[in-house]
């Protein structure tokens, strides 16, 4: 090989080496992807009973760091060290402030006080409710809010969030066993007035490993409430869109 020739190999090389770099500077800078190609988030779970570890292990698992949050967040030590350097532990307020994106997975009752306790934290950002009006437990509070809709009385607690009803529609377990299955995923309804938080949210779905199926805006969200029928079902995404009657994407 010449001279000429192997400068040339040379020059390749070092600018290959240098384009390797910057890439790897840029996706540092904005924040890396998660195994589905999405942007790394920083999510804050508030309420880390069954459906928000669920959660916090799949989004983990994805590339995601949350911080699960407590009243007594010492008690959720064992399970953010089972979950590895992306989970942390604090305070439904430290939750709240941390998260890009927060997710609410608290018995119904509760909503009130977290909009009323944590508003300037959360306001402007993504929040996810999962939370079920269930009048045997959350009381008369939850008999409006199964009259008007969950999707609008959330709203109405969370005036300063960009709201995004999800997860309330699957169990627990099902979110531990069906997430990622092989062949139709199960589906995850969704409904919002902001379509930029709905695609948040449907990242985040697809991160989990299932289908989101967008429904419509926050007041179409009672027709995948927790006394809708739907709930539970465990249909897939083209299953529930036939249920629904809505167009197949």
């Amino acid at each position: 090989m010449s001279t000429a020739a192997k400068g040339f190999k040379w020059l390749m090389a070092g600018l290959l080496a240098v384009a390797l770099i910057l890439a790897a500077g840029l996706a540092h800078a904005q924040g890396g992807q998660t195994t589905a190609g999405n942007p790394v988030l920083k999510i804050g779970i508030i309420g880390t009973g069954n459906i928000g570890s669920a959660l916090a292990r799949l989004w983990v698992d994805a590339g995601h760091e949350v911080l699960i949050a407590s009243r007594h967040p010492e008690r959720l030590q064992p399970l953010a060290d089972q979950l590895g350097p992306r989970a942390r532990v604090g305070t439904p307020r430290q939750a709240a402030a941390f998260g890009e994106v927060v997710m609410l997975a608290v018995p119904y009752a509760a909503t009130p006080q977290i909009g009323r306790d944590y508003a300037e934290e959360m306001a402007g950002k993504v929040v996810l409710d999962a939370g079920n009006p269930i009048p045997a437990r959350d009381g008369p509070m939850a008999e409006e809010a199964r009259e008007l809709g969950a999707g609008l009385a959330s709203k109405n607690f969370l005036p300063s969030v960009r709201l995004v009803r999800a997860f309330n529609a699957i169990s627990a377990g099902n979110l531990r066993s069906q997430a990622h299955r092989a062949g139709e995923k199960l589906a995850i309804p969704l409904a919002a007035d902001d379509a930029e938080a709905l695609q948040v949210a449907a990242g985040l779905v697809r991160d989990a490993g299932f289908d989101p199926v967008v429904v419509g805006p926050l007041s179409t969200a009672k027709q995948f409430d927790y006394s809708s029928g739907i709930s539970g079902q465990m249909p897939t995404a083209r299953e529930l869109r036939e249920a629904l009657g809505l167009k197949e994407e």
